[in-house]
């Protein structure tokens, strides 16, 4: 007998095919997006049930032949290891979702302690991101930096956007870079010193997923709009005019810049879709916080002994310690490669809901 939860899913995809097989829906992109997303998240669902039922099926048949034919005593045992494991399977799809899994990301990336060392370890973090959106075709585009004296960044605001489509909805760039908030510590020689000494700096990650529409209202005298001059990389073509923007929200203090784009009104327009994006973020720091949700949550200031991943040079070393990951490729993953420790990350919380569920 299904339960009335699973049920419920499987009534709710046969009513989304339907929808989406009506070209009414269509004419409004937004809503058949919105309904492609969610069949799309429903799909491995309906998809483990249907083998599960089949294996089930499958196995009450041989093991009724199985008196006439030993091959199929043979093929019951098999199905009978099969279906603990598809059993499995489903339950784990069941598990409550990340409802932003399949959203962009907005990442900020700030040096701490350390000094221009942290400002060069923050530049590596930001081309070890943009390698690895690089990989998987996603788009980054940097909104806002500000540069340090030797060509690393104090500060930088980076937006990163899947390919998009329905697929996004089961596996999105939140899905892979939501665990990445937090304190990242390196040890290496830095540039900056002459005798050959190991420093430990630190750098911090936020990262927020990027509403697809308005999710957070804001109320337009709640805003200080300031316009200033565009300066650095990507400023060039647009440094004779007051085109940056900066954007304050005054309740919160939280402040965001935006000069990448070449007209001071869609400078704007992204300034406030970011600051949505971190407003919809401290609401559900917020809420989390009064219910005691023990999820992790981002460390907000650059404390090198606050740190969740730990980058050592001498050793080629890379050090998750959330969950006990370490690997000898800091090289690899500086160019991009972070599907191991990804992995661990996303494996480890997997097995938490699971432990909770059960």
């Amino acid at each position: 007998m299904e339960s009335s939860a699973l049920q419920g899913l499987l009534d709710e995809y046969a009513e989304l095919e339907e929808q989406l097989a009506d070209p009414s829906v269509h004419a409004d992109q937004a809503l058949a997006r919105k309904l492609g997303r969610r069949y799309a998240e429903l799909a491995p669902i309906v998809k483990a049930r249907k083998e599960l039922d089949g294996a089930r099926s499958d196995l009450a048949a041989a093991k009724e032949l199985a008196a006439e034919d030993e091959a199929f005593a043979e093929e019951a045992e098999e199905l009978e290891a099969r279906i603990p494991v598809l059993e499995a399977r489903l339950t784990e799809l069941l598990l409550p979702r990340d409802p932003y899994d399949g959203s962009d990301v907005v990442m900020e990336i700030k040096s701490g302690e350390g000094g221009e060392e942290s400002a060069l370890f923050a530049g590596d973090l930001l081309r070890m991101y943009l390698r690895y959106a690089e990989r998987h075709n996603w788009k980054a585009e940097v909104l806002d930096a500000t540069e340090s004296d030797l060509g690393g960044y104090k500060d930088v605001t980076v937006s990163i956007k899947g390919k998009g489509g329905n697929d996004a909805a089961a596996e999105g760039v939140w899905s892979r870079l939501k665990f990445e908030g937090g304190v990242h510590r390196v040890q290496r020689v830095p540039a900056t010193e002459s005798q050959g000494r190991i420093h430990t700096s630190a750098a911090g990650v936020l990262i927020y997923p990027e509403p697809e529409e308005v999710e957070v209202e804001i109320d337009p005298n709640d805003l200080r709009i300031d316009v200033f001059r565009s300066s650095g990389p990507g400023g060039q073509s647009v440094n004779t005019t007051d085109s940056a923007v900066r954007v304050t929200h005054l309740p919160t203090g939280i402040v965001v810049s935006c000069q990448n784009e070449k007209s001071q009104i869609q400078n704007r327009a992204r300034a406030i879709q970011v600051l949505q994006a971190r407003l919809q973020a401290l609401a559900e720091e917020e809420a989390a916080a009064k219910a005691a949700d023990a999820r992790r949550s981002q460390v907000r200031t650059v404390d090198r002994s606050e740190r969740v991943r730990t980058y050592n040079f001498p050793e080629n070393r890379i050090s998750d310690h959330r969950v006990n990951y370490k690997a000898y490729n800091l090289d690899q993953v500086l160019d991009g490669e972070l599907t191991g420790v990804l992995d661990a990350l996303r494996d480890a919380d997997r097995e938490e809901r699971l432990a909770a569920q059960s």
